[in-house]
């Protein structure tokens, strides 16, 4: 090796010589025995605790505070048979009407009322002939629904539960009954999500992008192998902590989509820098030290930065919503964790024979030929000419100038910045325009595949009874302060605000409860549970119709119900999703501002990701709200978009976008350090990061994507919009509006007032640079 070249890989280590992570890296690679056993033992061991103690999934979360949760608690206190959580046992006979299997009826709801935690069930079919109708018959009396009233949520049962269900319905089946689960008893009983497949293909598409990208085998296995075992450790956490606390059932799937995606990024930049550290001469303990000190201290920052943007979720107060950010980030973590030490240790297994299979000629992070290298060649080193070019800047496909295309394009967007600037955001605005008429909202199981048992019962009962049957409200009047002499003229009262309501398809009378200090009854939309129509129906009920009935008086009014709380949740999430953006985009903000020390640059990188997160949010309510593809997707018809789909989008993707943010202006931030040159230094960014970040961004899109497979919509909307938003961050917006802003800004994008300068941490990604 020349002295030019063995200057510059020694002034390379001086960057972070003795530090923390370089130490830990070569520590890790030289005794990768023993890292790599402890890895499979925390894996076998922690998988072994998950299986013996760890805990269930479940959605049984309330809303303390809110209206619904109080009427409900209210009404457990005077009834609790018609309190609890409602589902209903549907069934339909196509023949004969039911009345004709009236003792299977009678049996089945006394098997159910005897079940655990089961409240009350209630027959459809009248006690006797005389007797008044249920209204949960139909007119033929061929559809009917038994109600069963839970003291939990029946998806927090297991299916041990379902058994028991099941075998209490037996006799109506064995009778030629269809009979149908809905509600929260239909999603117990929907068909486990597999996410197998998903994971497949994106760690099929991410071993076709690693070979093609980089051409080494070894160095395609290794991303994948430690972000499966990231993946895997991280998801036994997690099952042990919700031994003790409740999560979400979509958060071991929400936290196997982050960790593959983080967790593959993470091992690649490493393995990246590891690899160029190689064709520049050092021996692999040392190059995998110092890719841990400068890449690996690049993970530490952009892990942090998606774990604060996930901790920002708690803003909300909403422990649903806090808890997916932290099964997300559970994974991050552990994804952090395995790329400074499982990496490096597999990194010193393989040695110098990481490209001995190839299925093309390996480069690395810029490049590089490696085989030339293997020849004897060394790359020029130590070069400060206009590109920032460096032993990590050559190209095999370089020109006259010797530098490569990603170069050459960057000089082609700083010859014309105002062209591709206004490019890049015609282009994110086009997008983004569909989310000016997004409506939130709660999907309802009339959107679920025909293959559900809770899309069969909610048919049923569209068809029967209308398609407001399926998300009733319940009214509840609490009376006990006011005086007996009074409670006529109040019942009088409601019913002539009840009367002729707008948007109610039926209101049943207000009937007294047992002990007579309620009044309960139930209301109907015109439309189905997900329709605009039944949230203006539940609003206007709860503020204007049941105040206007009690006015005058100390009753108290609530609306409560399935669907009732699902609005109260939208009326939360709605409202705190202003300050969730500005706390995640501060936070982020000052990571960033910390790391580069420059106002505008910072500035700059909050509102790029805003705009590419918009562009998300339009695609996304283009193709589920507006029914475009949505079919294609196995979406049936149009539907809202979940309440808490944006707010986790935004939390997801501005950390995810920050991963990005940080590895560009790492290399642009240490390029200017060093030449002072604004536009050379983007140049050399752009072309030292472009192949790494374009790969890990594919890989990224393609494990996201996979998980439009999935049967549960909430996932495949996620699943849309993190793809959508990465594919866009890692185009439009880095190749196009960064460079674009960075070449404008020139060397005002790293200014920073003297004092803040003094008063903000110094946090560095890739170690000290050259003075």
């Amino acid at each position: 090796m020349n002295s030019q070249n063995g200057t510059d890989v020694r002034a390379t280590g001086d960057r972070a010589r003795g530090g923390l992570l370089q130490r830990l890296g070569e520590w890790c690679a030289r005794r990768f025995v023993v890292v790599i056993v402890a890895w499979l033992v925390a894996l076998g061991g922690l998988h072994g605790l998950q299986s013996a103690f760890g805990g269930a999934y479940s959605d049984n979360f309330s809303l303390p505070g809110t209206q619904s949760d109080d009427g409900a608690r209210v009404l457990s206190a005077h009834a609790p048979g018609a309190g609890g959580i409602g589902a209903q046992v549907v069934l339909h006979d196509g023949q004969k009407s039911l009345a004709a299997v009236q003792s299977q009826i009678d049996e089945t709801v006394g098997s159910l009322q005897r079940l655990p935690h089961v409240l009350s069930a209630e027959s459809p079919l009248p006690a006797t002939p005389s007797s008044p109708p249920t209204g949960a018959l139909t007119a033929d009396g061929r559809t009917g629904y038994i109600t069963v009233r839970f003291a939990e949520n029946p998806t927090a049962l297991g299916d041990s539960y379902l058994h028991g269900v099941d075998r209490a319905v037996e006799p109506l089946r064995a009778a030629g009954v269809e009979v149908e689960y809905g509600g929260p008893l239909g999603e117990l009983a929907r068909p486990k999500a597999a996410d197998l497949t998903s994971e497949a293909i994106g760690f099929a598409v991410a071993v076709i992008v690693l070979l093609i990208g980089f051409g080494s085998v070894i160095a395609a296995v290794i991303p994948l192998v430690t972000a499966l075992i990231g993946v895997v450790v991280g998801l036994s956490c997690l099952s042990l902590i919700a031994a003790a606390t409740t999560f979400a059932s979509v958060s071991p799937t929400l936290a196997t989509m982050i960790g593959l995606g983080v967790g593959i990024d993470y091992a690649l930049f490493l393995i990246t820098r590891h690899r160029q550290q190689l064709m520049d001469g050092a021996d692999p303990v040392t190059a995998a030290g110092r890719a841990a000190a400068t890449s690996g201290r690049a993970v530490l920052v952009s892990g942090c930065t998606v774990i604060v943007a996930l901790a920002g979720l708690y803003v909300s107060q909403v422990s649903f919503i806090g808890k997916l950010g932290a099964a997300a980030a559970v994974t991050v973590v552990t994804a952090v964790v395995g790329a400074i030490t499982l990496v490096p240790a597999l990194l010193g297994l393989a040695g110098r024979r990481i490209d001995r299979y190839r299925v093309r000629r390996p480069v690395a992070e810029s490049g590089t030929d490696a085989g030339a290298h293997g020849r004897g060649t060394q790359p020029r080193a130590g070069s400060t000419r206009a590109g920032g070019g460096s032993a990590s800047g050559g190209s095999t496909r370089a020109g006259a100038d010797g530098h490569g295309g990603w170069h050459r394009y960057a000089r082609r967007v700083q010859r014309r910045p105002w062209w591709f600037l206004l490019a890049g955001l015609v282009t994110v605005g086009v997008l983004a325009i569909p989310v000016f008429s997004i409506r939130l909202g709660h999907i309802d199981d009339g959107a679920d595949p025909r293959s559900f048992t809770d899309r069969r019962a909610y048919d049923l009962i569209a068809e029967g009874f209308g398609p407001g049957a399926n998300g009733p409200f319940t009214l509840v009047v609490d009376q006990s302060l006011v005086p007996s002499a009074d409670r006529s003229a109040l019942a009088s009262s409601l019913s002539r605000a009840l009367t002729d309501v707008p948007g109610a398809a039926s209101i049943s009378p207000l009937r007294p409860t047992g002990d007579g200090q309620l009044l309960t009854g139930t209301a109907i939309s015109s439309t189905a549970p997900q329709a605009a129509g039944t949230a203006a129906l539940f609003h206007r009920l709860k503020d204007d119709v049941l105040p206007e009935g009690v006015s005058g008086t100390a009753a108290t009014t609530y609306v409560t119900g399935t669907t009732a709380a699902q609005e109260d949740f939208l009326g939360i999430i709605s409202a705190r999703l202003p300050l969730i953006i500005a706390v995640v985009v501060t936070l982020a903000f000052l990571i960033i501002l910390m790391v580069f020390r420059g106002l505008l640059v910072a500035l700059k990188a909050a509102v790029l990701n805003l705009l590419s997160i918009a562009a998300s949010y339009g695609v996304v309510v283009a193709v589920f709200q507006w029914g475009w593809g949505g079919p294609a997707l196995g979406v049936s018809g149009t539907v809202p978009i979940e309440s808490y789909v944006p707010m986790m989008m935004f939390a997801i993707v501005f950390g995810l976008s920050m991963d990005y943010e940080v590895f560009l202006l790492a290399r642009v931030h240490e390029a200017w350090l060093r030449t002072r040159d604004s536009k050379g230094s983007v140049a050399h960014g752009l072309e030292i990061t472009a192949r790494v970040i374009s790969c890990a961004a594919l890989i990224m899109v393609s494990v996201f994507a996979a998980f439009i497979l999935s049967d549960n919509i909430v996932v495949k909307m996620l699943g849309l919009g993190l793809a959508v938003s990465v594919l866009i961050d890692a185009t439009v917006v880095r190749l196009l509006l960064v460079p674009a802003v960075m070449t404008l800004l020139g060397g005002s994008a790293w200014w920073l007032p003297r004092w803040l300068d003094r008063i903000l941490p110094r946090v560095t990604t890739e170690g000290e640079p050259v003075r």
